[in-house]
């Protein structure tokens, strides 16, 4: 489920009707005092960071002037939630709470339906206190019966002439969540103040993945649930995603600490990551993401998948492994891991449990095209356990003596760019694009077979030397074939084609054939 900010939900929740304390969102300590000022002096200041118990640690303070305010926004913009630094603080006025309640809304999934919890009492410590939850029904077209919601209000320590309003205020958020399909929105607490108003002083909303497409306006980057803003590394692998739509690719950095032997981890299949997560950890090792490619990738996506991962600084080593018995034909993935790898110059060991069809065609392709890298890279089959290959993943990191990697563009070939090489466009999904580069003067008989073998039909041998057998609107989609046809060149020591394929985020726009 995608998460939207505090105050992204205040927002929303002041569109439909709903009062909200006056704020504002800053993203730099000297901005705090100004932002007291706009909302009337005594202020409250909370951390915008998608987690639970935000006062406990720290991360909500109560000010009464503005140069508190800076201080106290100082410190806040330097704490971090797990890895994730805290990037913006919300300042409110401080409002004269007279009673607390607790409001949400969520799918019940095994009532196939919306369903309110409301509780007299709001704040922290609602899970202990479950006995004055009211569980009313919610109708996905009229919302919550009035009289079901008079009668659960009677029940709570609100003054009479308060109801009316915290009941509008109650149907305008079940409103809200309906709008917006929301999986979940919860008030806590939505309060009563001793001036007499009914204000959401907290908010959080969750809408469904599978709905965001419909609601641009919310400016949802990632449909997915995460537990933090999205990273840059998490933008570059979702946009990936919704490009190319041959298999899936999940990308989520994890939390690490210091001291963790922190490694890069790639799965295949959610139940077989799962597992080799476990294993893995067992081994003594901290995954710095997680990440799954599964439902037959295609080469590119793989490829890109390695790329991201490998993006991220400090690993041990580059752990794969997925559910064993997968039916994607797993030499599509050695191909892509082998691309990557070598592009960079892959440094720390990486081990691979390709279990599935093709396996030992794919092992043999990544070890035998990865075999001249400084860094030991190996194959490993279904029958290999995730236990098994944990353990021998930890010998090989133990052997590497504590080499750690550090990121690095990608090595592209000295033909690319160059007016002597062939050279056309390539398309990976729907509106993924980069270039093919052929070296023409390297390509003779013998590695042209390589080359028509992996890519059959898209070459040929003409007056010139080797070109396009196809128009270039029908090479655009044979990517997969291409990196094919890299790869083998590469394993017959005749590097002669290359795939440029530029990962948004990570790094520029192709290289352009000479005009």
């Amino acid at each position: 489920m995608a998460r939207l900010h505090e105050h992204q939900g205040k927002a929303l929740l002041a569109q439909a009707g709903v009062d909200t304390p006056r704020g504002v969102v800053i993203r730099c300590a000297g901005d705090a005092p100004g932002a007291v000022r706009e909302v009337g002096g005594a202020a409250v200041l909370k951390i915008q960071a998608w987690t639970t118990g935000r006062k406990a640690m720290g991360g909500v303070v109560f000010v009464d002037t503005p140069d508190e305010a800076e201080a106290a926004a100082e410190r806040l913009l330097s704490m971090s939630v797990g890895r994730f630094p805290v990037e913006e603080v919300l300042v409110e006025e401080r409002v004269p709470i007279e009673h607390e309640l607790f409001v949400s809304l969520s799918i019940d999934d095994t009532a196939r339906a919306p369903v309110l919890l409301l509780a007299g009492s709001g704040g922290s410590g609602i899970e202990a206190r479950a006995e004055e939850v009211a569980r009313l029904p919610v109708d996905p077209e009229t919302g919550v019966e009035p009289a079901e919601l008079e009668s659960a209000l009677a029940g709570a320590p609100v003054q009479s002439p308060q109801r009316e309003p915290v009941a509008r205020a109650i149907d305008a958020a079940v409103g809200l969540a309906r709008r917006v399909e929301a999986r979940s929105l919860e008030i806590n607490p939505l309060v009563t103040t001793t001036d007499g108003r009914v204000i959401a002083a907290d908010c959080r909303m969750t809408i469904d993945d599978y709905a965001v497409f419909r609601h641009p306006e919310l400016g949802i980057e990632i449909a997915r649930e995460l537990d933090h803003p999205p990273t840059e590394l998490e933008r570059a692998a979702y946009a990936i995603e919704q490009a190319d739509h041959r298999g899936t690719f999940y990308f989520a950095r994890l939390p690490v600490e210091p001291g963790d032997r922190v490694i890069g981890f790639h799965g295949a299949g959610g139940g077989g990551s799962m597992m080799s997560m476990d294993a893995v950890s067992r081994a003594g090792f901290t995954p710095a993401n997680f990440t799954d490619t599964s439902g037959n990738p295609s080469p590119a996506k793989v490829y890109a998948a390695a790329r991201i991962i490998l993006a991220q600084e400090g690993l041990l080593g580059y752990f794969g492994s997925g559910s064993g018995v997968a039916s994607q034909e797993q030499y599509h993935s050695a191909y892509g891991l082998a691309k990557a790898f070598l592009e960079l110059g892959l440094t720390v060991p990486a081990l691979i449990r390709l279990g599935g069809n093709s396996e030992d065609r794919a092992c043999e392709i990544l070890e035998s095209a990865c075999a001249d890298l400084p860094a030991t890279v190996e194959g490993y089959k279904k029958d290999h356990s995730p236990a098994f290959v944990a353990d021998r993943f930890a010998a090989l990191v133990e052997h590497a003596a504590g080499a750690e990697w550090s990121p690095r563009p990608r090595a592209v070939p000295g033909f690319v760019g160059s007016g002597g090489a062939l050279s056309f466009p390539v398309r990976f999904g729907v509106n993924w694009e980069g270039r093919c580069w052929v070296d023409r003067g390297a390509v003779d008989d013998g590695l042209f077979a390589v080359i028509d073998e992996s890519a059959p039909g898209v070459f040929r041998l003409g007056s010139a030397g080797i070109e396009l057998a196809l128009s270039e609107e029908e090479a655009l989609a044979r990517d997969s074939d291409l990196i094919a046809a890299e790869i083998e060149c590469a394993r017959a020591g005749r590097p002669a084609v290359f795939v440029d394929i530029p990962i948004p985020g990570l790094d520029d726009a192709p290289a352009e054939a000479p005009r």
